[in-house]
């Protein structure tokens, strides 16, 4: 078996060392769902849910949460993000919401854990606020869908 790169010598969880990598621009896009209710769809799109606008606010904590991913993660390198957007989208079919996030630097290591974190938070934002509406929810299909930059280059589910 290959060595673990997050493992030292003696067993010890550490951060890998990108200080000798070179700084390239790297973007992440990851994808991630809300299961519920036809009903709970046509609150959200009337704008009747008690606790206010759940789209608007979802994306912003998926915002938020891309630049905090370091301090919930705890082998993350803290990064300096060129871009975080994340979009949530109704979908009959599902039915439910979809949430999309990408992120962008430029730097030394990928940003494929703070799409991920902006997906995972706006989906639980989306849950928080309308728990009360629906207890059916269910989170899910939350996956990096594709990334680009760095050593290993480009990549697409």
């Amino acid at each position: 078996m290959s060595k673990l790169s997050h493992v030292d010598d003696q067993g010890r969880a550490r951060m890998v060392d990108v200080t000798d990598k070179a700084a390239t621009t790297r973007t992440a896009t990851a994808v991630g769902t809300l299961a519920c209710s036809p009903g709970t769809l046509e609150q959200i799109r009337a704008g009747t849910t008690p606790k206010g606008s759940v789209i608007a606010t979802a994306e912003l904590a998926g915002t938020m949460a891309a630049k905090r991913t370091a301090e919930l993660i705890p082998l993350c390198h803290p990064l300096s993000l060129t871009k975080v957007e994340v979009q949530v989208e109704i979908d009959e079919g599902l039915p439910g919401l979809r949430v999309r996030s990408e992120v962008r630097t430029k730097g030394v290591t990928g940003v494929e854990m703070e799409a991920l974190t902006a997906v995972s938070v706006a989906c639980l934002t989306l849950f928080d606020m309308l728990k009360a509406i629906d207890r059916t929810m269910v989170i899910g299909d939350i996956a990096v869908v594709s990334k680009t930059g760095g050593k290993s280059g480009d990549w697409a589910r």
